[in-house]
């Protein structure tokens, strides 16, 4: 019998150009994710509040949507969990909504404020 404590491997931190890489790739899949009800997405909306990037490459999302009462509140992680997990080297991703913060106007980029006339 072995009673030798059990080892496990920790994963090798990412390096600056692997996690810069990373970055740009899930920016690139949050821009694919639509609000339904606003023809801009959901990265220049300002709805992501959070990316945090683990070692193992698990992704964890802060989100919000521009009402509580959206009527896409159940989909829209689901569909930003299918877009980042489009990314080969993603293990996995988890998508919380988020309600506080509130989301306000003034999260959009610029790019969004020109799509929607709203400078």
């Amino acid at each position: 019998m072995d009673d030798a404590p059990a080892t496990t491997t920790a994963a090798t931190p990412l390096s600056q150009g692997e996690l810069d890489k990373l970055t740009d790739q899930l920016i690139d899949k949050l821009k694919s994710v639509y609000d339904p009800e606003i023809p801009v997405d959901i990265y220049e909306l300002g709805l992501i509040y959070k990316v945090d990037v683990s070692d193992d490459k698990d992704v964890a999302i802060d989100m919000t949507l521009t009402a509580p009462g959206c009527p896409v509140a159940g989909e829209m992680p689901g569909w930003v969990h299918d877009a980042v997990m489009e990314i080969g080297e993603i293990r996995s991703c988890t998508v919380e909504l988020v309600f506080d913060p509130p989301w306000d106007p003034s999260r959009m980029s610029d790019e969004a404020k020109l799509q929607l006339n709203m400078f």
